[in-house]
């Protein structure tokens, strides 16, 4: 009796219906990014059985007080993957994201912050007022305002309450009345400019800066604000006032031994962003304060040497130092004397070196601001040309110091015009 013929071994059926469906959130990556977020989520769950949370938000801060924003992005972005809501986190990446330029993904992290806690912590809506521009920028301050009013009334309370004696909490985002001015002078900023033909813009402008003063009466970027906002107004000689006032408050910090070395430290934390000095130094030159202006400038090109503007501006100041030595001498009809004669050659060849060393970085940065350049240009013209030097070698005399004209008091000459 003939055997029946084997048939083939059937396979198992899969419990498929039993098994997680660990693959579900890759649907539609392509084999590279599923590798990645596989990677991801194991070195997530690695972290967490390494690191709390907070333990990664102070690696964060050690990595963001030594500059090292590339690993404390990456420290910050773990603490957010165990914590997606916490608010500390948030702001760290906000801040992390700026600092490196990537203006989106610092947005999100600080809208994100805004929708988890609208009401605590004025900080993101700085941030965001500075990514912002224009009426934007405007609403984002005014609400980061409100929350700093509020949390100022609760801290003085709170304050009354437990004594005045007691430690602040330190969980607790402490303003200050500084935080306050430096946020009103944002504000009047921006009518200063983005919306400085906004119907009312200068009554407001001015409203923004006296808020600031009250809150911080002497806070030097307050102080030239006001001095900005008098020179727009041609009140040119109260705004020289405050001018001076607010540079006072910071320039010795840059001039070692003029001041004892604690009220230098106190001065260091007050000289203002590169930027608003740049200003500063625009300012000086058109209220015809020459000695100053070139202190400020030398300060800026110790710190940073690649700024055309500053170079521009240094070789302005001394064509305008220049010419009023020129005009003083005429006036008074002195005979030249060999050491004036030496003092105009001087100050001819360090403006010389100074507009020559700007156009040079000029093209070497690829700048695209022509009316700058046509002004180096006429200035080079009147004091003889480019100075001529090996490529590569720095054309200006690294010892000389422009001199003084504290003692001259001639015609001003003409106005800046950049």
């Amino acid at each position: 009796m003939g055997g029946q013929a084997k048939g083939k071994k059937k396979s198992k059926p899969k419990r498929k219906e039993n098994r997680p469906n660990t693959d579900a959130g890759f649907v539609g990556l392509s084999p590279q990014e599923r590798m990645k977020l596989r990677a991801r989520e194991k070195a997530k769950k690695k972290t967490a059985e390494k690191y709390s949370v907070q333990q990664l938000l102070e690696k964060t801060e050690e990595c963001m007080d030594s500059f090292d924003f590339e690993m404390a992005g990456l420290f910050c972005q773990r603490a957010l993957d165990m914590d997606p809501t916490n608010l500390l986190a948030l702001d760290m990446q906000g801040h992390i994201c700026s600092e490196l330029g990537d203006t989106q993904k610092a947005k999100g992290a600080f809208l994100c912050a805004v929708e988890l806690s609208p009401d605590v912590g004025h900080s993101k809506y700085m941030y965001l007022g500075q990514i912002h521009s224009g009426q934007e920028a405007v609403d984002y301050y005014t609400k980061g305002i409100q929350v700093l009013l509020s949390a100022l009334d609760k801290q003085v309370q709170t304050t009354a309450q437990a004594g005045a004696a007691s430690p602040p909490d330190e969980d607790t985002e402490l303003p200050t009345a500084k935080d306050v001015c430096v946020a009103y002078c944002s504000m009047a900023e921006i009518y200063l400019t983005d919306l400085c033909m906004e119907e009312g813009a200068a009554d407001k402008c001015k409203d923004f800066i006296e808020r600031a003063l009250q809150y911080c009466h002497d806070n030097p970027e307050a102080l030239q604000l006001m001095a900005s906002y008098l020179f727009s107004t041609e009140r040119n000689q109260e705004g020289k006032e405050y001018l001076l006032k607010s540079v006072a408050l910071w320039l010795p910090a840059e001039k070692p031994g003029a001041v004892s070395s604690s009220t230098e430290e106190d001065m260091q934390n007050e000289i203002p962003p590169y930027e608003s000095r740049v200003t500063t130094a625009k300012l000086l030159i058109e209220s015809e304060e020459y000695e100053t202006a070139v202190d400020v400038l030398e300060g800026l090109l110790e710190e940073d040497d690649e700024v055309v503007q500053v170079w521009y501006l240094s070789g302005w100041v001394c064509y305008l130092q220049f010419e009023k030595a020129k005009e003083q001498q005429e006036v008074e009809g002195k005979q030249v004397m060999e050491e004036y004669t030496e003092e105009w050659r001087a100050l001819k060849e360090a403006g010389r070196s100074y507009l020559t060393n700007a156009k040079k970085l000029y093209s070497k940065l690829r700048c695209d601001d022509q009316p700058m350049l046509e002004h180096v240009d006429q200035l080079l013209g009147d004091l003889g040309g480019e100075l001529e030097g090996e490529e590569g070698d720095p054309v200006l005399d690294e010892d000389y110091e422009p001199c003084s004209d504290e003692d001259e008091e001639g015609d001003a000459a003409a106005p800046m015009e950049h």
